[in-house]
């Protein structure tokens, strides 16, 4: 017995040290709002500057947050406000480096060093998208299921779930995706573009010195979102529908913003209706902008739309009723003399 209460002493003498993992970097850069955690599912305490950051760790910025975290090999993440990520697993020794980290939400600048090792293998993920990085920097941005991804130095191996097809980001390029789907073929960054601007933003806010304010950040996600549509039109007429689909979705995924969500579902609606031939999909997203954006400009032709999409469908009862609901809500309507015809063509009168 005596034996045995002598062996639980040393086992719970030695769990807690064994627990405790060792330091793999420190916060070496710090302003606004920040908080730690030692693991996932507990509660967040306010961090400091040149607190270590150990495997498992968990680092969140506030509003005005910015933070910057350097790794034992000299490689930094700088997160941007509204920002969490985790340090999941990091391995270094003198031939092998390994490392994981999570972003759950928000924006970062991952400058990875070089190494003269044998090994190095260095994954920044989200829930949907997955960085493959060696002697690299970039900027990730994550937002609910779509990501952004900006190349600033060597190359990145891009995929929506680290297993499947992927694109190698270079330098001043950007590719993008949404719910675990392959990236869209990296573009080369224009000079004068949205995407310029957006990318300018993000290397401001993650730059070695934070901003004094944070008021462009937010507007990063609607620049690109905006762009999408743009983009993912000269897609559709270019051919390439099922990318034009994709990129309406992440622009959808990416912004809030009323305007330019209906207009992406617009541009959805166009290409299964105009190019895809599937009335039934194109009808789903002319009642998504009917239901959501009413009040909108877009929900005029969206009705009208609709409308034809019912017609296509052969549900000649149901396009007529919204036919007639296009003619009392906009008399004055720039589809008026079509609905006219179209009506008298289904037989009412």
């Amino acid at each position: 017995m005596k034996r045995y209460v002598i062996l639980m002493l040393v086992v719970l003498l030695l769990v807690p040290v064994a627990s405790m993992a060792a330091p793999v970097g420190k916060i070496t850069g710090l302003k606004g709002a920040a908080q730690f955690r030692s693991k996932n599912n507990i509660p967040y305490e306010s961090l400091k500057q040149g607190a270590q950051i150990s495997e498992g760790n968990w680092i969140k910025t506030g509003s005005d947050g910015w933070v910057e975290l350097t790794l034992d090999d000299k490689s930094r993440f700088t997160l941007a406000n509204d920002t969490e990520f985790e340090v999941s697993t990091f391995q270094l020794s003198k031939n092998k480096r390994e490392g994981v980290f999570n972003l759950s939400q928000g924006k970062v600048r991952a400058s990875v060093t070089k190494f003269s090792g044998k090994l190095s293998g260095m994954t920044v993920k989200s829930g949907t998208a997955v960085a493959g990085i060696k002697g690299t920097e970039f900027l990730m941005l994550s937002q609910g299921p779509a990501n952004v991804f900006f190349g600033n130095e060597g190359s990145v191996a891009v995929s929506g779930d680290g297993k499947g097809p992927q694109q190698a980001l270079t330098a001043s390029t950007m590719t993008q995706n949404t719910r675990g789907e392959k990236p869209v073929d990296p573009l080369k960054i224009a000079p004068g573009t949205p995407i310029a601007e957006a990318k300018g933003i993000f290397d401001s806010i993650t730059a070695a010195v934070p901003p004094a304010e944070w008021t462009d950040s937010g507007r990063i996600s609607d620049i690109i979102a905006r762009w999408n549509i743009n983009h993912g039109h000269y897609l559709a007429d270019s051919g390439k529908y099922q990318e034009a689909l994709h990129v309406f979705q992440i622009a959808l995924d990416l912004t809030r913003v009323a305007l330019i969500r209906a207009d992406a579902h617009m541009e959805r609606g166009a290409v299964y209706a105009r190019f895809l031939s599937n009335p039934e999909l194109a009808l789903a997203e002319y009642l998504l902008v009917l239901e959501e954006y009413p009040k909108l400009p877009q929900a005029e032709s969206a009705l009208f739309n609709a409308a034809q999409s019912l017609s296509e469908m052969g549900f000649a009862e149901q396009a007529l009723a919204r036919f007639e609901q296009y003619r009392k809500a906009y008399p004055g309507g720039k589809h008026r003399d079509t609905v006219d015809t179209l009506i008298k063509s289904l037989g009412a009168h």
